[in-house]
């Protein structure tokens, strides 16, 4: 993982999973103050994902639990965001210290370690190193060699980083013994010679108690997230009101509840909940499409056009709304509009099964077109 240009100041950072060592409100009011934005969740206006080390225990000490955390990491490294570890996002604001001058490039450690790149990367990204990507240091070398041993005895890289975690400063570890056990009943664990657990690294000041809040709130956000991810949307939507009755200004809480009411058939209270996250967040795009499509669904044709046109505004790359409005388009027998935005369509997206569509409705109004002209 290549040490990415990040600047703040223009950024707009989504989490995933919460942060372990630093409150999100006060990381947040910090990424402001630096012309930046720092918002729970990703969006399609998201550049940087930050990925918090609680979602390591989120996912349970299991593979399957690995996978998920994996797919997550293709999928936005795929959408071409920047992904940042904790600690990097912290040093990057400036509220930790940064480790030591180094020199190793990510395939010099590769090449000198044996570990696999794509191990590196993940627990360069859940801080299982000094640095969080290149350059790296000669201590990374030791614990990336180390890392590299605890692999090839059958640990997974998940479990490598719950461990380490759990046993004290990563600089401290490159002079301890690692070894795969199953101590305490604890199957493809690390242990590691040290005691408890400490933050890796040095924030430059203390929290106090300013965290306790943050804590429940991140927690309840993440817990909302797990039961949406199960089908549970009435559970769902109560833990997003949750959150949103300690931080009424989280316009994702919002828009996640919205869904849910929407999938629970309650589309009155889901109405309410996206406009709510857009007088939020004006330039919110996905809250403006699913409002439209919720317009749609109730035959309200003409705010449905309204908000969609809102969506194309604020984020002309945005296929969906695009295909969205052709059809209404063409429902309404507007069908040069129709075929416009259609062709627009094919120009954001000339591959899935909607581009197929959308060329099958160019043709249609070609040829209905054509016999206007000829009769």
């Amino acid at each position: 993982m290549t040490a990415p240009a990040v600047s703040v100041a223009g950024a707009v950072f989504g989490t995933i999973g919460a942060l372990a060592a630093f409150p999100l409100r006060l990381a947040a009011r910090e990424v402001e103050r630096q012309h930046g934005q720092l918002r729970r969740g990703i969006t399609r206006r998201t550049t940087h994902v930050v990925f918090g080390r609680t979602l390591l225990a989120k996912a349970g000490p299991t593979k399957n639990g690995d996978a998920g955390i994996e797919r997550r990491v293709a999928a936005e490294r795929a959408a071409g965001r920047v992904l940042i570890s904790e600690n990097g996002f912290l040093r990057l604001l400036g509220l930790m210290k940064a480790p030591e001058a180094s020199s190793l490039s990510r395939q010099s450690l590769i090449e000198q370690s044996r570990l696999s790149g794509a191990d590196l990367d993940l627990l360069s990204l859940f801080d299982a190193f000094e640095h969080d990507c290149e350059p790296y240091s000669f201590r990374d070398l030791i614990l990336a060699r180390k890392y590299a041993g605890l692999v090839a005895g059958g640990a997974t890289w998940g479990a490598i980083a719950r461990s380490v975690h759990r046993s004290g400063p990563v600089a401290s570890l490159t002079a301890k013994s690692l070894n795969v056990g199953s101590q305490h009943g604890r199957p493809n664990a690390i242990y590691l010679e040290g005691g408890q657990s400490e933050l890796d690294g040095q924030l430059l000041f203390d929290l106090g108690a300013a965290a306790q809040g943050d804590d429940t709130l991140e927690e309840l956000f993440a817990e909302a997230e797990a039961a949406e991810e199960q089908g549970d949307h009435e559970g769902a939507a109560a833990l997003y009101q949750r959150c949103l009755a300690i931080d009424p200004s989280d316009a994702i809480a919002a828009f996640n509840r919205a869904n849910c009411l929407r999938t629970g058939g309650h589309a009155a209270d889901a109405a309410r909940d996206y406009i709510r996250a857009i007088k939020l967040d004006p330039a919110f795009v996905e809250a403006w499409f699913n409002l439209a499509g919720l317009m749609s669904e109730q035959g309200r044709d003409a705010s449905a056009r309204r908000h969609l046109q809102k969506a194309i505004a604020l984020d002309k790359s945005y296929a969906d709304p695009v295909f969205n409005l052709a059809r209404l388009e063409f429902d309404a027998g507007n069908l040069p509009e129709a075929r416009r935005l259609w062709v627009r369509y094919l120009e954001l997206d000339a591959d899935s099964e909607w581009a197929d569509v959308a060329a099958k409705g160019v043709q249609f109004v070609d040829m209905q077109l054509t016999r206007k002209s000829v009769s």
